[in-house]
């Protein structure tokens, strides 16, 4: 099956579809990899901060896919921000990948109290994008004055903003601006897993009565019904699994196509509470994580 495309703003095309690796161990990274490219998978995206990159470039050189059908997207850590860092951040990534260009570079998170590392970062993606060292740059976390900061101090428009979206924390406002930004916001945590409600309870996307309803009357499972709801509403989605099943389970998702009405019930799902950390609150004396050489 030909896998459909997003084209980013700077004209390059990515699988609508990815394939992530956040928490896969570093030993299992490259059999999982090989699994999801065995599977149809065309993109996928790692981070220097996961440890795994090598696992990736493992998987790649055995795939025997050729390297034009594939396409690769890693994250700097706030570690490595700063100009001459960044743009040796992308050396240790490219090595560790085992390749020279990489199709999708992006800053991992914002330093809200550091924001001029950041944008001397952003620049060197810029310096690497115009040498041709990567296709595409944008960012990750960011949210709506961060974009706007970042657009006054730099000259290229991010291609992507990889945010937390699932049906529980929709994230309307970051949305919206990516949108008027003409940035794809690229969805991590897809489908939720154990999420939080206003009250501090807890509970799985996947048993949500909604999802499941609307699941059933589509003889899909409820993961499968969350990733065509983020692809019908023109996201890029990344789930992330190391069993082979839900890898496979996750692809096949292009053969149904949800009602408007499930799309807004959907949508009213949104609790406002995210999962993951606050934007606001990374630092880099808070979220320290050298990045080794190999």
């Amino acid at each position: 099956m030909s896998l459909p495309n997003l084209t980013l703003n700077n004209g390059v095309e990515i699988p609508a579809l990815g394939y992530g690796v956040f928490q896969t161990p570093p030993d299992e990274t490259a059999t999982a990899v090989e699994t999801a490219l065995t599977t149809g998978y065309r993109h996928i995206d790692t981070a220097a901060a996961y440890g795994n990159e090598s696992g990736v470039g493992e998987a790649i050189a055995r795939s025997g896919i050729p390297r034009a059908e594939l396409f690769v997207e890693t994250k700097i850590w706030i570690t490595d921000y700063g100009y001459d860092s960044t743009l040796h951040a992308f050396d240790k990534s490219a090595r560790k990948l085992g390749i020279e260009q990489i199709d999708l570079l992006i800053l991992h998170q914002a330093l809200p109290g550091e924001f001029e590392l950041t944008v001397d970062a952003y620049r060197a993606l810029e310096k690497l994008l115009a040498d041709g060292k990567v296709r595409a740059i944008g960012v990750s976390n960011f949210m709506p004055d961060h974009l706007a900061d970042l657009a006054e101090k730099t000259s290229v428009v991010p291609a992507v903003n990889q945010i937390e979206v699932h049906p529980y924390f929709r994230q309307p406002e970051v949305l919206a601006a990516n949108a008027d930004r003409g940035i794809v916001s690229q969805a991590w945590s897809p489908i939720g897993g154990i999420t939080f409600y206003r009250d501090g309870s807890h509970g799985s996307t996947l048993e949500d009565t909604t999802i499941v309803g609307i699941a059933k009357a589509h003889n899909k499972t409820a993961a499968q019904v969350m990733l065509r709801w983020h692809l019908q509403e023109g996201r890029q989605v990344i789930p992330k699994s190391v069993t082979p099943s839900r890898i496979a389970e996750n692809f096949d998702v292009f053969d149904f196509e949800l009602t408007a009405d499930q799309l807004d019930a959907i949508d009213g799902l949104d609790t406002g509470v995210r999962g993951g950390p606050e934007p606001d609150a990374i630092t880099r004396e808070k979220f320290r994580r050298d990045i080794p050489e190999a």
